[in-house]
This record gives structure tokens, C-alpha cells and sequence, in this order.
């Protein structure tokens, strides 16, 4: 039998009820990133891409969430000596002079135990590749991982992996989130993450900070699966100065996205709100708002802590940490009035752009905004 490559997906704990709906989202990313492939089907809790460019086509599949690893593998026979025959043939083509290898086996096993494959692909690598000076390493210190993941039929030997985005696929709910500034933005593909198809506003206070913000919308919106998509911009003219003004310009956020969302008979509202950062006062406020327009509350940051700069991270925010580290010193009960003038001036900004999910996005929407 002829090795053939896929690339393996292996759904995230929470999406293996969901894998047809992630077959389907890997389809629509393929297609949106112009990446050829002859099937996607699955075998077991894994889903398998044939696609004629596995590495390319890898980094387009791993921009979504539901997804717990990735990886380009080789399928061979779930048969005990093929497999300890491949994973030392990789290993051998992997491994560099003096590198500590670890061999791992999950899955599916027939007659045999994983830890069988491991004890025995260990020694088979040792004695075959000796003049390497490779050396079996440890769970906590080794060079490189040989990772096999095994299914009724089929074992499938890794030659490359990555770490997913976790979360899940897009459940179908519809809600509204504003992105006006780190935290906002965190927040949004959170939501995302949370599997909400999501409408995604911006709002700014000075055309200076547009640059910034289509930046970040740049990361987010090829998670969304969608060849095209609507943004809507509010210029909200709120002085930058102060906690008391920052907590006026949230406020008056919420009154723009719960027009907006009642306008687009969406509802769920997804508020940028954070315990670590917020007093419970103003988180009350702002749910009770939601709840008095019909619509449906959701915080998703109400879970995240440390990992909120990890996700920061993921959208090319490294250099803002700072920005939102001090967004944690906010200390204030207070709920200041936001001005009824000021939001229907926002509202009469409006300006709506459909962009094409695409290399280009920033400047075709800097160019629309024109």
C-alpha cells in the first residue's frame, strides 16, 4: 500500500459533537483561500484533508476555531510492525545529530497497547539511527516530538504539527460586537470563539486611530468563514482623557450596538466587559440595558484572565499589552450619563463597507472610508 499524506484535524473536546459543522467550515476556508483539495471525511474523531498543497493549505484550515492540533501526517495499515516501521522511517528523516526524541501513540489499538508502539519504536530508532547520537528524551525535555494517532482502520504518523485555536465552530447564534480599542477587541474574537456568528461594528472617537483599529479587524474577520463581510463605522466624538470619559465612550458603545442589533433583528448583544477590569456595578448596567431592548446579554470575557494577553497575541496586539494592562487599573463604581447628542451624531456617521475577505483588506477599507 502507497503512504498517502493529509492533513489530520483533530476537533477541539468540545467540538467532537460538532464535527460535520467543522467539515463544512474547512470546506468554506479552503475555497475562501483559494486552496485545491480532493476530499475532506472523516475517519473517527479526526477529520482528514486531502489537499494539494498540505502545508498551505493547513495554515488556512488552523484560522479557525473548533480545532485542538493540527497536522501533516501519513496514513498507513493500523498494523503493529508498519507502524514501528514508518514512525522510525520519520523519526530518522526529522531527527538531527544528537536530538532527544519522544515517541507518542494515541488512538485506536488492535491487539496491542500504544505504550507497545512506544517501547518499541524508541529502541528501533535507537538502533537504526545510532550514528545520530539520538536519544530518547523525557515528557519534560526532549527535541522533537513523533506523534501517532491510530483509528479503527488506519494509523496516521506526523510529520508536522501545530497547536489550534481551540473553541468551537460557529453555532448559528447571531450577535452584534463593537471593536473600539484593545480590550473591545479581545473580546470580539472571543465571541467568535465562542462559536457566534458575529456582526462586527467599529467605533471611533478620532480618525487617528483608524489605522489601529482596521489592523486589528485585518486578524479577525478571516476566522468569520465567510468570503465577504459588512462593517459598519460610528465616528463617536467622547473626549480620550480620564477613566470617567473611557466609561462614557463604553456606555455610549452599548447604545450604538443596541440600536444597531435591534435595527438587524439580531439577538444577542456581546459586551467588552471584563470582572478583572470593570466594577460589578457597571457590569449589572450594562445587562440590564440589554435585557430592556429585548436582546440577550453575553460577556465572553467573564472567564478569561492571563489568557486574555495570549489572545491579544494571536490578533498581532503584542505591542499593546501595555495599553491594556492599565485598562486593569480602572477602579471607579461610578456610571457616568452618556449624551443622547453624541450618539445620534454616531448614528448619522454610520458608514457600511462590504469587504472581500482578502490580502488587501486594510487598505481596500481604509480606501472605502474615504
Amino acid at each position: 500500500m502507497e503512504d498517502v499524506s493529509y492533513v489530520v484535524v483533530f476537533p477541539s473536546v468540545f467540538s467532537k459533537n460538532k464535527i460535520p459543522q467543522l467539515i463544512v467550515n474547512i470546506k468554506k476556508i479552503l475555497k475562501i483561500q483559494n486552496q485545491e483539495f480532493k476530499s475532506v471525511k472523516r475517519d473517527g474523531d479526526i477529520i482528514l484533508v486531502d489537499a494539494n498543497d498540505p502545508v498551505f493549505a493547513s495554515s488556512a484550515i488552523n484560522l479557525l476555531f473548533g480545532i485542538q492540533k493540527i497536522a501533516i501526517a501519513r496514513q498507513i495499515k493500523n498494523d503493529f510492525q508498519n507502524i514501528v516501521s514508518e514512525i522510525t522511517a520519520v523519526g530518522g528523516n526529522l531527527l538531527l545529530k544528537g536530538e532527544k526524541f519522544l515517541v507518542r501513540v494515541e488512538g485506536t489499538t488492535k491487539g496491542f497497547f500504544p505504550k507497545d508502539i512506544e517501547i518499541a519504536t524508541t529502541s528501533s530508532i535507537i538502533e537504526k539511527k545510532s550514528n545520530m547520537g539520538a536519544r530518547p528524551g523525557t515528557d519534560e525535555n526532549f527535541d522533537k516530538l513523533l506523534y501517532t494517532y491510530l483509528t479503527k482502520n488506519y494509523a496516521y504518523v506526523c510529520i508536522f504539527s501545530d497547536s489550534g485555536q481551540g473553541g468551537i465552530p460557529s453555532n448559528n447564534k447571531n450577535t452584534i460586537c463593537c471593536i473600539y480599542d484593545e480590550i473591545s477587541a479581545v473580546s470580539c474574537f472571543e465571541t467568535i470563539k465562542q462559536g457566534y456568528d458575529s456582526k462586527i461594528i467599529i467605533c471611533f472617537r478620532q480618525k487617528s486611530e483608524l489605522m489601529n483599529l482596521v489592523k486589528i479587524i485585518n486578524q479577525i474577520i478571516p476566522r468569520l468563514v465567510k468570503q465577504e463581510i459588512e462593517l459598519e463605522f460610528f465616528h463617536l466624538k467622547i473626549n480620550q482623557v480620564g477613566i470617567k470619559n473611557y466609561l462614557i465612550f463604553v456606555n455610549s458603545v452599548l447604545e450604538i450596538m443596541l440600536h444597531e442589533g435591534k435595527s438587524n433583528k439580531l439577538n444577542h448583544v456581546s459586551l467588552a466587559l471584563s470582572p478583572l477590569i470593570f466594577s460589578t456595578k457597571f457590569i449589572d448596567y450594562s445587562m440590564k440595558r440589554v435585557f430592556q431592548n429585548d436582546m440577550i446579554p453575553i460577556i465572553p470575557l467573564s472567564g478569561v484572565d492571563s489568557k486574555l494577553f495570549e489572545e491579544a497575541k494571536e490578533i498581532g496586539l503584542e505591542k499593546q499589552i501595555p495599553k491594556l494592562e492599565k485598562l486593569f487599573m480602572i477602579n471607579s463604581d461610578e456610571i457616568p450619563k452618556f449624551s443622547s447628542k453624541d450618539i445620534d451624531f454616531a448614528i448619522k456617521t454610520k458608514k457600511s463597507i462590504t469587504v472581500k475577505i482578502g490580502p488587501n483588506n486594510i487598505h481596500d477599507i481604509l480606501d472605502s472610508l474615504e
